[in-house]
């Protein structure tokens, strides 16, 4: 895991610096809670002949983004078993994964320490592979959570021996928990004035560090990235901006006084501490928080992941301000054998010609930015924007934007352990997409992303240094 490294895009400079992932992120990946030892305790197993038994630690249930400790005791010594987990959605998709290992001479399996084989969904040492590894039975399906007050079932299953069609034995089975909202977390449906969304509120009295939470094109109201916020000290709101209840049902025009209401609706919130707070936004949630930034009071910190600088799919008002949609060529769109799109170069260049109209001035914003980005996004050239962001903020005298570039990261940076989706149905484009990203590169992202960008909201919304430390 040393040789992994990250990439810190250093604007000013205008190249690239290889890094070391910090030991804190591989040990997550890994599997690892810190500053604990993972006990091995069993939760849920069937015995066959072998009366073999799957333990899980933590116990019975563990929030979505912390490791799982994986392993099986009471296998025959020496030989090869394969691993097959799987969960369904709330919608009821099932996703699925294996890998295969040969079991130690105690007849004991240690994800941890025991390396996959070949002939599975990954293969090396990997102990949550399991998780970031899962696919959809059914192509072009992404794993979204839609109901955060209620956990993912991981079921687990110990087959016999290895092969395709996989083995039909099963040796012993498991089940765990994957959940949202630790216990103590307030979940707070908001509908206040024009704004609809959920606020979650982490236990004690606060006031808490404030976030606005804003997903992309998809519409309606993602809640389980706020909520896993709220776990690690963060008042949440999760935003819905339209397709859901009375908003606007298409993305045709956005008005960013329905923004600066929820701007407003924390800024007063008892719970929230002041004087400002944090925007974080993905894909077209990005360039909103950007534009939040830009024309609003009270926004202390933004980050977005793999968004722009230009606005996108739908006209901008604020005021007497009008920001027209970036043009696209749709000529320029690639498509491959099975028809899926790949869509990374049919946006026009916001630096050129009348596209200039969208570019957000973002050199208005008085707070402090960190821009995430995957190296292999196909959606759009999330480097670009966040690059050329930085020049104009540095160009009028702002201070520096964090950058961090991931290499075989694609777009949809998650919190860690969702699976990457490498493309699916496009609500504008009308087709599946490439997003673009490699597995486990992905899965190395997710895990330093998620830290990374809670601790620059510490380090901004904390009154005090040091105050409410992720517990990641």
């Amino acid at each position: 895991m040393a040789s992994l490294a990250r990439l810190l895009f250093s604007s000013s400079l205008g190249r690239c610096q290889h890094t070391s992932l910090p030991a804190s992120a591989v040990a997550l990946l890994f599997g690892r809670c810190l500053g604990r030892r993972p006990q091995s305790v069993s939760f849920c197993a069937s015995v066959s002949r072998m009366e073999a038994r799957v333990n899980f630690s933590p116990v019975g249930w563990s929030l979505f983004d912390e490791p799982l400790a994986i392993s099986v005791e009471g296998l025959r010594p020496q030989v090869e078993v394969t691993l097959r987990a799987s969960l369904q959605d709330d919608t009821g998709e099932l996703f699925e994964s294996h890998a295969v290992y040969k079991v130690d001479s105690s007849g004991q399996l240690d994800l941890s320490r025991s390396p996959a084989l070949e002939g599975g969904s990954f293969s090396g040492l990997e102990p949550m592979g399991l998780l970031w590894s899962l696919k959809p039975h059914r192509p072009f399906r992404r794993l979204v959570k839609r109901n955060v007050e209620h956990p993912f079932r991981l079921e687990l299953e110990v087959l016999e021996g290895h092969g395709d069609p996989l083995p039909g034995n099963v040796l012993a089975k498991g089940a765990h928990e994957r959940g949202f909202v630790r216990d103590g977390v307030e979940r707070i449906p908001v509908r206040e004035g024009r704004v609809r969304g959920t606020l979650f509120l982490p236990p004690g009295d606060g006031p808490f560090p404030g976030i606005i939470d804003i997903y992309g094109t998809g519409g309606g109201l993602p809640e389980y990235r706020a909520c896993l916020m709220a776990n690690y000290g963060f008042a949440g709101l999760a935003l819905a901006y339209y397709g859901y209840e009375d908003l606007p049902k298409d993305m045709k025009e956005f008005h960013l006084e329905y923004f600066e209401e929820a701007v407003n609706y924390m800024l007063k919130h008892p719970k929230v501490k002041g004087p400002g707070i944090g925007l974080l936004g993905h894909s077209k949630g990005g360039d909103l928080c950007i534009s939040m930034a830009s024309f609003l009071k009270g926004i202390t910190a933004t980050v977005t992941i793999n968004g722009t600088i230009a606005n996108v799919a739908a006209t901008l008002h604020y005021k007497d301000i009008t920001i027209p949609p970036l043009g696209a060529n749709l000529k320029r769109l690639k498509m491959d054998k099975s028809g899926t799109a790949d869509i990374v170069d049919i946006l026009n260049n916001p630096l050129e010609g009348p596209d200039r109209q969208s570019l957000i001035p973002i050199e208005k914003a008085e707070g402090c930015f960190l821009f995430i980005v995957g190296k292999d996004d196909h959606n759009w050239k999330s480097e670009f924007f966040a690059v050329e962001a930085s020049n104009r903020l540095q160009a009028h005298g702002k201070e520096k934007p964090e950058i961090i570039c991931y290499p075989g990261a694609g777009h949809y940076i998650e919190p860690p352990y969702f699976p990457m989706c490498p493309a699916s149905m496009h609500l504008l484009v009308g087709k599946p997409v490439i997003w673009g990203g490699e597995p486990r590169a992905h899965a190395v992202a997710q895990v330093d992303a998620w830290q990374q960008i809670q601790a620059f909201f510490h380090k901004h919304l904390s009154r005090k240094q040091g105050e409410g430390q992720s517990k990641l």
